[in-house]
């Protein structure tokens, strides 16, 4: 039997597979971190696994993107070319979706996040992202919008144009085809 946020053994063998073809595959992104590391947490915390399931499901393709030394995690992002197709047509929040009279979309970002258990990549997360590849050449991605912005109705998002990272603003209850959000997960 398992538990809502875990996986059946046969799906979590795959997803480790996969994962590891990807850490091989993209030795630039996580340069003097070792897989065996890695799997070894990942064992040992079937949530984050699940978690991680949740953002390849969705089109992620989750890779290691770093390890923050003062915690001693491994850190996750989203590393999908464009922005993830299981998760675009979605406003940015809760608030933003239920301020929408019609034409809703089927839930927000943030609610999506944190049904998945990770976070919406933060605007300094973004930028870091654009140096280990090119993202969001044809799409964007909402990011983690600071209190003041939300307040005021707004949400930001990024993408990557004309060989530079851009960061704008939108209405928060706005959505689109070419908009998603990208996760970061610790383990």
């Amino acid at each position: 039997m398992t538990l809502k946020n875990e996986l059946l053994p046969a799906d979590r063998d795959e997803l480790l597979n996969e994962l590891k073809t990807r850490f091989e595959e993209n030795t630039a992104r996580h340069d003097g971190i070792e897989w065996a590391k890695i799997i070894a947490r990942l064992e040992a915390d079937p949530a984050k696994l699940w978690s991680l399931s949740e953002m390849e499901r969705t089109g992620g393709e989750p890779d290691v993107v770093g390890f923050d030394k003062g915690t001693g995690e491994y850190i996750f992002f989203d590393c999908s070319p464009e922005s993830p197709k299981g998760r675009r047509s979605l406003c940015y929040d809760r608030a933003a979706w239920e301020s929408r009279k019609e034409h809703k979309p089927a839930t927000s970002a943030q609610d999506m996040a944190a049904a998945m258990g990770v976070k919406i990549l933060t605007e300094t997360e973004y930028h870091d992202l654009q140096t280990i590849g090119e993202f969001d050449l044809k799409t964007s991605s909402w990011l983690e919008t600071p209190a003041d912005i939300r307040d005021l109705g707004g949400a930001i998002f990024g993408d990557l144009r004309f060989g530079r990272v851009f960061i704008y603003h939108n209405g928060a209850e706005s959505y689109y085809a070419a908009r998603a959000f990208r996760g970061s997960l610790r383990v």
